[in-house]
């Protein structure tokens, strides 16, 4: 007989396992790609698809019935063509980008406009800390397929450094 050393969350207490495995799986066929997840994915040079596996991620969708219920993380897959990427943003959590296929250039920059760029590869990953501006291009001749992790379960949506996406950031939400 098996002994559980720690207590189940109170959720799941009496739930049944092939319910809790129902609910924990995330299956990639099962995930339908959004391209319009962030508000600059509708800005050419920023488009890009977010898959959802568990919460929302920093686009704020906290409600998307696919994913996996979010305990203390994010975690989506990130699909991005080349010549795209994201706009300059912060969190106020980590956000650590790990590449499963492609090449990805991720930068952080300062309020002085000083920046710093690094290339990643297949199997390679970057956090980016808290409050610390950053974002990627795909500055390669191939599709790039990367994870994101952020690190709370509803994290707030993305703070742009521009100060026009900043002010339009929550405006995709309105729409569900």
């Amino acid at each position: 007989m098996a002994t559980a050393r720690h207590p189940r969350p109170p959720e799941l207490l009496n739930m049944p396992l092939d319910k809790i495995i129902k609910l924990f799986v995330g299956r990639y066929r099962d995930k339908v790609p959004d391209w319009e997840a962030f508000e600059d994915a509708k800005v050419d040079g920023y488009k890009r698809a977010q898959h959802r596996f568990i919460g929302g991620g920093g686009s704020g969708k906290h409600n998307d019935p696919n994913s996996i219920p979010d305990r203390a993380h994010t975690l989506s897959i990130m699909y991005v063509e080349p010549g795209q990427g994201n706009a300059a943003h912060t969190h106020e959590v980590e956000e650590t980008f790990f590449v499963l296929k492609g090449l990805l250039n991720v930068f952080l920059e300062d309020e002085t406009g000083n920046r710093e760029e690094i290339r990643l590869g297949e199997w390679e990953c970057i956090s980016c800390p808290p409050g610390v501006i950053h974002g990627y291009i795909n500055n390669s001749l191939e599709p790039v397929w990367f994870q994101v992790m952020l690190g709370r379960n509803k994290p707030e949506t993305m703070g742009y450094s521009n100060e026009q996406l900043y002010q339009r950031r929550e405006s995709h939400l309105r729409k569900e």
